[in-house]
């Protein structure tokens, strides 16, 4: 697993940053009155860019292909929705805890359970508890049945009782959503680069291997997928605060089925193409669905070729651009590697003859 990205991924990454910062300056612009539907639409895309990562920390950095994703989302858009109050906003400094407190909870459990199975048996079982909640929710009249939930009021962000941030702002809430993904994604960089997230591609490339060094993979797996649900429980509340309400529909497999081909679109292990397949998966949503009522066809060949064409998704271009001979992880560093790996057993080889010959003379 690569963690260390060329400088120009880094700044392609920074100049998306900053076009997203300056959105207000060109935004108008380029949209004239329909740019505020826009704004909302690129903190939609935020939100699911938190949740498209979440999900690549099991999928691409530990290799767990969970169908059941979801569960985490819609626990926290539920969270919020359940714990505020009626008639007055809820406070971000005890909800936010509050979220991530409940999904981690409920990961650890869920994780107990669905660790012990592997490969095919770990998808059935993480989309069987996904829809245990889904039809738990969807019938219970505490949680409003298909009707869903509705939140009245955003939670509030203040020092007493003087607010520090407006979330009831679009633009501040955009902004908000944006510096919680840059400082989510730089947590999980800083942790795929430690001790830990080694561990972890080792448990990706060779589980058993890693259990003969001495190495609690059970114990390693199980703290990835409370991580993994906590942020996506966030990204859940987000979606809840976006939204306004909270619905079965968040829980379910389909949902879960939409934020893996996110991950698979941005590129797996990379922690920054599941953004870009986030953004990508919107854009082509967006264009789909005004383009003609049959969208779903589009979507799913797009994905089809996608998958064909790109299969390291949109991060692959970026890290192995195409007619580079020098690449990262391509067939041309492969044969590098093997070449230079030649050269040097021969020339250890040689030197070996060499001190055999000095010794016997």
């Amino acid at each position: 697993m690569l963690h260390r990205y060329p400088k120009r991924v880094t700044f392609l990454l920074l100049a998306g940053l900053a076009l997203l910062i300056a959105y207000p300056a060109w935004g108008p612009a380029l949209f004239g009155e329909s740019s505020a539907f826009f704004m909302e639409k690129l903190t939609l895309m935020l939100i699911f860019a938190l949740f498209a990562v979440s999900l690549d920390l099991l999928v691409g950095i530990l290799g767990l292909v969970s169908l059941g994703h979801a569960l985490f989302f819609g626990l926290g858009a539920y969270t919020l929705a359940m714990a505020s109050p009626d008639f007055s906003p809820a406070s971000l400094w005890w909800m936010l805890p509050l979220v991530m407190l409940v999904t981690g909870a409920v990961a650890a459990i869920v994780g107990v359970l669905v660790l012990r199975t592997k490969g095919i048996f770990f998808i059935m079982t993480t989309l069987a508890f996904g829809q245990m909640l889904f039809y738990t929710v969807s019938t219970s009249s505490m949680t409003g049945g298909t009707d869903g939930v509705f939140i009245m009021f955003r939670p509030s962000l203040a020092m007493g009782e003087t607010p520090l941030v407006d979330l009831d702002n679009p633009l501040t809430f955009f902004y908000f959503c944006l510096a919680l993904l840059v400082a989510v994604y730089l947590i999980l960089r800083a942790l795929t680069r430690s001790h830990f997230g080694q561990v972890l591609d080792g448990i990706h490339d060779n589980e058993h291997r890693m259990q003969a060094l001495g190495y609690a993979t059970t114990g390693y797996k199980l703290i990835a997928f409370v991580v993994s649900a906590m942020i996506a429980g966030v990204a859940g509340m987000l979606a809840a605060m976006q939204y306004g309400f909270a619905n079965p529909a968040q829980l379910g497999w389909h949902h879960s089925g939409e934020v893996l081909m996110m991950v698979i679109l941005g590129g797996m292990g990379t922690i920054f193409g599941p953004i870009l397949g986030a953004f990508a998966y919107e854009l082509l949503l967006y264009f789909y669905e005004h383009l003609t009522n049959h969208w779903p066809i589009l979507m799913g060949m797009t994905i089809i070729v996608a998958v064909l064409v790109l299969p390291r998704g949109i991060a692959g271009l970026l890290l192995d651009p195409p007619g580079r001979k020098t690449s990262l992880f391509g067939p041309w560093s492969a044969a590098r590697d093997a070449q230079q790996a030649e050269r040097v057993a021969s020339a250890s080889q040689a030197s070996a003859g060499k001190s055999a010959g000095e010794v016997s003379s």
